[in-house]
């Protein structure tokens, strides 16, 4: 999906990422981009080995300059997590140790339960070649591993964060549905509304001679309510479906000497028969 929504507020909050040693530009750029799609936006930044600002990360953000410009570049590890009450250290290899490993469903929701306990929280990210040492990892509480094939385990360092990203967002859709996605309210209709719509779609048949033979009509009129009236419809609905019929009166109401498309179709053919005959 490409575009953004400008009128919708900025989500901007949750666990600081946290790149150790990342060298390429472009490739900070497109975790500033992942970031932002899924509302985190603290980008702490561990001796990039190309300096900082970088433009060319702020190219490849595509256009998530909140994040490039909140990035904050610290000398060591240590430095960059102090103020951190939990932190999550990311890798795919296998550790043998105390840490406890996570999927990335279980580490996001709990990031999310020490979110709002007013917790500071961050994840780590290693170097785009070879990850994070052990002793990075030591410095982490618990580890996080995503499910990937055993034989092609290694991922690019935006497609982690993004994949990350994308769990911690999902870890808060109630608290977001609750503000930003509630369906718009709908009035139910009343039954006097929805007769009305009965009655000018059969009109409108009525005009175009759908009710055939004419001994059937009652009967294909209680088909036609029966289906109608399958669910309820609100306000909204009548009026859409009675726009519909409204914008089909506007063209011609019966066909040609007052037959319907089939008859028509009908008398085609026997004339068309007829004149073989006659040769």
């Amino acid at each position: 999906m490409s575009g953004t929504n400008s009128e919708r507020e900025l989500i901007a909050e949750g666990p600081a990422i946290i790149l150790v040693e990342p060298q390429l530009g472009e490739n900070i750029g497109m975790v500033a981009r992942a970031m932002a799609n899924f509302g985190l936006a603290e980008l702490r930044l561990v001796s990039p080995r190309d300096g900082w600002p970088n433009e060319k990360a702020r190219s490849a953000a595509s256009k998530a300059d909140h994040v490039i410009d909140g990035a904050v570049v610290f000398e060591t590890l240590e430095d960059a997590t102090r103020d951190l009450n939990f932190v999550y250290a990311t890798t795919a290899r296998e550790r043998y140790g105390f840490k406890p490993v996570r999927s990335p469903v279980y580490a996001a929701s709990t990031l999310r339960e020490k979110f709002r306990a007013g917790e500071k929280t961050g994840i780590l990210f290693g170097r785009e070649r070879w990850g994070l040492s052990n002793e990075e990892v030591a410095l982490a509480d618990e580890i996080v591993t995503f499910p990937v094939n055993p034989a092609f385990a290694s991922l690019n360092i935006a497609q982690a964060v993004l994949l990350m990203s994308y769990d911690w967002m999902k870890s808060g859709m109630d608290d977001i549905e609750e503000t930003r996605f509630q369906p718009i309210e709908q009035r139910p209709s009343t039954k006097d509304q929805v007769f009305g719509m009965f009655e000018q779609i059969e009109e409108a048949l009525d005009a175009r001679g759908y009710f055939h033979p004419p001994e059937k009509k009652p009967k294909m009129i209680d088909n036609l309510r029966a289906v109608l009236s399958r669910r309820s419809f609100s306000e909204q609905e009548v009026s859409v479906f009675r726009g519909v019929i409204k914008s089909l009166d506007a063209f011609p109401r019966q066909w040609p000497r007052k037959t319907t498309p089939r008859q028509k179709k009908a008398d085609v053919t026997e004339e068309t028969e007829g004149n073989g005959g006659d040769e």
